[in-house]
């Protein structure tokens, strides 16, 4: 199966979930990733210059209209929801908290709608249940899902919920997830 898009939720623990996965994945890497890392309105860039350091990818924050490009991985603004519009560009929304603002859910479903079994989401470390609801989104329309080893989870909460839903392909360490992330572009 070839993958169109990767979506990733994170919250507390993320910068070292988000940091092992991204570091070793090439400038050029052939999959767009997005990213909702639960984060305060007060840290604008700080994440994206954190990882931009420790990555070859390109890491930027989203931005209203863009289009969705391989070699990049795109992250939520603080105070703004991420959304996947049905011509491939990105949207943000201030609409109001459902769990968290950014919200997981609200980006694994409207990727989930555009992309269909062409999507693979990741439920990382974090200490609520987002991005359960939006996992099985992703799972209705045929994408692949994973969830971080609660054991090795700095936050286990948030990827138990995601288990909970029993619509996880997978439950891997974040070892096993870079590998699979890097060997990917090479499965036909």
């Amino acid at each position: 199966m070839q993958y169109s898009c990767i979506v990733m939720g994170v919250s507390a623990g993320g910068l070292h979930a988000l940091s092992f996965l991204l570091e070793k994945l090439p400038k050029a890497y052939p999959i767009p990733v997005l990213i909702v890392q639960h984060r305060s309105k007060d840290q604008v860039e700080l994440l994206e210059e954190l990882l931009a350091n420790r990555c070859q990818i390109t890491i930027r924050q989203a931005n209203e209209k863009e289009k969705i490009n391989s070699g990049i991985v795109y992250l939520a603004p603080p105070a703004y929801h991420l959304l996947v519009e049905s011509d491939q560009t990105l949207s943000l929304s201030s609409d109001e908290h459902v769990i968290s603002k950014p919200s997981i859910d609200i980006l694994f479903e409207s990727a989930a709608e555009v992309f269909k079994e062409k999507l693979i989401g990741i439920v990382l470390t974090g200490a609520n249940n987002d991005g359960s609801k939006g996992i099985t989104v992703i799972n209705k329309f045929g994408g692949l899902t994973i969830a971080q080893q609660t054991e090795e989870a700095q936050y286990p909460y948030m990827p138990q919920a995601a288990i909970n839903t029993g619509k996880v392909n997978f439950i891997w360490s974040l070892p096993e997830i870079q590998k699979f992330l890097l060997e990917l572009p090479l499965k036909k």
